[in-house]
């Protein structure tokens, strides 16, 4: 399971950044998801949402009936140490791997709104120019065509602003994906950790249980 959410979300990683950078490699990305989200897609995708959902959920019921079991026996014995430990790794994980779900789906949709923008700024540049080309020594007619060009170009720099403002929510992203990134270097950290205090807690189970057993022998002698 840990291997799985691991994998997971290290390709999610992967294909964020790859929406980043302009890369023959982000257009076939950008293509792939356009189609994943038409037809059935949306629904395999909200499927596999809500079964993430559920186990999350699943492991933090569990957590939180450890936790009770613990305050009720006023004792944390290693097994309940060892699980709670897990659960909590694999909540922390699937809770991590939605959240990167959510963001390349978000940088997905700037994207796209990005290139409109330019086919827009683009488009409208080729009008004003052709407008510029086209007149003549009709006073009125050229004074129509001055208002319309000041309008185009009004509307050119709205258009310019509003695609500076989607290049830094981009450029906030990218911070968020380092940091996301640490954030998992982290996550790696803490599993090498669970990890050794799970076998560490192995040793001492079956001390204990070669104690006990070693007592047994004894008093039946």
């Amino acid at each position: 399971m840990l291997q799985l959410l691991y994998f997971a979300i290290f390709g999610e990683m992967l294909l964020i950044l790859t929406l980043l950078f302009r890369t023959p490699l982000r257009k076939l990305v950008i293509v792939s998801l356009d189609n994943l989200k038409r037809g059935r897609g949306p629904v395999v995708v909200t499927t596999v949402g809500a079964t993430l959902m559920v186990v999350l959920s699943s492991s933090l019921y569990s957590i939180a009936m450890i936790r009770q079991r613990v305050v009720e026996a006023g004792v944390l014995n290693p097994t309940d140490q060892v699980l709670i430990s897990k659960h909590m790794l694999e909540a922390s994980l699937m809770g991590f791997m939605l959240f990167l779900a959510l963001m390349i789906d978000r940088l997905h949709n700037y994207i796209r709104e990005l290139g409109l923008l330019r086919k827009t700024m683009e488009a409208v540049k080729k009008q004003s120019r052709s407008f510029e080309d086209g007149k003549n020594g009709n006073s009125e007619e050229h004074k129509a065509l001055t208002g319309e060009i000041a309008t185009l170009k009004a509307k050119v720099k709205e258009l310019e602003s509003a695609c500076e403002v989607k290049g830094s929510k981009a450029m906030a992203l990218e911070i968020e994906v380092e940091a996301l990134r640490k954030q998992s270097e982290g996550f790696l950290m803490e599993h090498d950790r669970l990890v050794a205090d799970n076998q560490n807690l192995h040793t001492q189970l079956e001390a204990i249980d070669q104690n006990s057993n070693h007592l047994d022998n004894r008093k039946n002698i």
